[in-house]
């Protein structure tokens, strides 16, 4: 393998080939998996921490036979290969501890958002036809609200105190035996069975359950602990949820590679993030993108700077926030990356190059095809040549990122494991993009490439909307709105005006006691195209998200700009008064009527 000599690449260049090191062995055992791994941590870390929480923690050791005991329950119960249990739990130590010990002997576990109530919940759960439910005693109440939807089948069991109504786990599992599961005990899963369901955020529809086999949960843990370099001396501080792949698999999986602990909270809370890093000597902090905007937007901390943090590494770091987080709280090093829980293929930005969500270098690059092709804003859907193929973007070109699963001949380029719904995971498939018989997964999102091969994340499909004949991408003008004065937080989306073409801008704005309606104005006329500025304003008091920060864009598109469903103050651009106006029943029912000048 020949690989790039130049002397500025040296650092990245280690950390790309640290990753290949750790994961090239992965394969060879196939029945080595995650779980197996632990036993094998916990002989040479012993009783080290893994798991530290703020009541509770497990060492090596500990975790090591917390997840025999839940594996031996899951034997007593009858579970095996193929059986799913759904797991609803807040984080904490024996959360990882369950599912390790029940994927261990060929059972599923479905990680639901713990955000969820309702139909949401029932649909999550429902969509995976589990056999059990385990759920902490203080999420009890939501999963009996949803019951009468879920499947009469399901039994349920509780984990901790908070609930009488069902069985608990963990007393139950409390008396197996804590060693290594012998062969003869279980039939053991292989690197190909499916461990884990994870579901995508929901933010532009129903959640969905995506596989995840017992070697994705290797590779993505031994490729970031190749990435980070992770060692014993690490502790990662680790705020985001374990239902999710960032926070569940990537922090936690890659730090214990590497012998590290994991410092567990149950949410990210700004006011006390500093303190808390520096008390618990963290030298790792995973991160999504909105964390940092917080904590950049805060007020000074003094603990800001007496953190021993190395590396932060994650995703969605925007490049207007980016310096600033860099150069207050001095962080050594940044790691961004793109990556979706079910995609075939991943970016790394090792150079730290502001604003980029990654690039894979030459040397690798027939290892992970991946292509940007021009997109259809009012299809949603790649345009196709009048051969019917797919268009590659040039530099700077804004397309939809896609990645080979598989070439012209049918042999495998990518991973793609979809999800629990075959229907779902066609959706995401393209074929015969390049070549007849061809099939490339579908990310779903918007990037540019420059000339030196990085890629820029722009917005996700359907985000972008056309008005006046132009894209507008939500990304890019939230970034204008939020280094406006007084803006404490938007969300950007297009809404429907009759009589027009296309989708109308309208932001949700947070706005902070300095906040100027007609500064705002002022500051969008000088650094955004007519068509870009958003028509529309609502004054929010916040910006709903989902449990993985994501916005909830959705719901305020379909809510509109209409006062008589609206309590929150709305405003129209008005072109020929030069400002904002209040939209009154009578303005919205001119914009309904066609009668209003756009």
């Amino acid at each position: 393998m020949t690989v790039p000599k130049d002397e500025n690449m040296r650092s990245p260049l280690k950390a790309w080939l640290r990753a290949l090191e750790l994961t090239a062995p992965i394969e060879r055992d196939r029945l080595l998996t995650f779980p197996v791994l632990v036993d094998a941590l916990a002989d040479r870390f012993d009783h080290a921490p893994a798991l530290v929480g703020r009541d509770a923690g497990l060492s090596y050791r500990s975790l090591s036979e917390s997840s025999n005991r839940y594996a031996r329950w899951a034997l007593a119960q009858g579970l095996g290969h193929g059986d799913v249990v759904c797991l609803l739990m807040p984080n904490c130590p024996d959360y990882m501890a369950i599912w390790l010990g029940l994927s261990r002997i060929g059972g599923i576990v479905s990680l639901l958002n713990t955000n969820l109530t309702g139909d949401l919940l029932a649909h999550s759960i429902n969509i995976v036809a589990p056999r059990f439910v385990i759920v902490a005693g203080q999420l009890a109440g939501a999963l009996r609200a949803a019951r009468a939807q879920i499947a009469p089948t399901v039994q349920y069991w509780a984990h901790g105190p908070g609930d009488a109504q069902w069985p608990r786990i963990d007393r139950e599992a409390s008396g197996a035996a804590a060693q290594s599961l012998a062969a003869a005990e279980y039939r053991a899963p292989s690197l190909e069975d499916r461990a884990l369901y994870i579901y995508t955020s929901g933010t532009t529809g129903l959640p969905k359950a995506a596989n995840v086999s017992h070697f994705r949960i290797m590779q993505w843990s031994h490729w970031f602990a190749g990435m980070m370099d992770t060692r014993p001396s690490d502790r990662m501080y680790d705020c985001l949820p374990l239902y999710h792949s960032v926070g569940g698999i990537v922090a936690t999986g890659a730090t214990l590679v590497g012998g590290g602990a994991v410092v567990l909270r149950e949410k990210f809370s700004a006011r006390e993030f500093w303190r808390d890093l520096v008390e618990e000597r963290c030298t790792l902090f995973q991160y999504i993108g909105e964390l940092c905007r917080y904590l950049v937007n805060g007020p000074p901390d003094p603990d800001e700077t007496r953190h021993d943090l190395r590396m932060c590494c994650g995703n969605g770091l925007r490049g207007d926030v980016w310096d600033e987080f860099r150069t207050r709280f001095r962080i050594p090093r940044i790691l961004e990356y793109y990556a979706a829980t079910e995609g075939s293929f991943s970016l790394y930005n090792c150079e730290g190059r502001p604003g980029a969500i990654g690039r894979i270098p030459p040397f690798l690059s027939h290892r992970m095809p991946v292509a940007l092709v021009r997109f259809d804003s009012d299809t949603d859907m790649p345009v196709r040549d009048p051969a019917g193929h797919c268009v590659r973007c040039g530099p700077d070109e804004v397309g939809e990122a896609i990645g080979e699963v598989t070439n012209a001949s049918g042999r495998p380029s990518g991973r793609f494991e979809g999800y629990a719904n075959s229907a779902a995971s066609e959706k995401k498939v393209l074929r015969d993009v390049f070549a007849a018989g061809d099939a490339w997964y579908r990310t779903g999102d918007l990037m540019r490439q420059d000339a030196q091969g990085f890629y820029y994340f722009v917005d996700r499909v359907g985000d972008t909307y056309r008005w006046k004949g132009e894209n507008v991408s939500t990304t890019e003008v939230t970034a204008v709105i939020t280094a406006c004065r007084g803006v404490a937080d938007a969300a950007v989306y297009g809404v429907s005006v009759p009589n027009t073409e296309g989708r109308a801008g309208m932001v949700a704005l947070v706005p902070s006691a300095d906040f100027d309606l007609a500064e705002l104005r002022r500051h969008l006329s000088g650094r955004l195209p007519d068509y870009a500025r958003p028509l529309f304003v609502r004054i929010v008091p916040a910006i709903e998200l989902t449990g993985t920060f994501k916005l909830k864009k959705q719901d305020l598109a379909r809510q509109g700009y209409d006062p008589a469903r609206i309590a929150d103050e709305l405003y129209f651009d008005d072109r020929r008064r030069d400002g904002y106006v209040p939209l009154d029943t009578a303005l919205h029912q001119r914009l309904q009527a066609g009668t209003q000048r756009l």
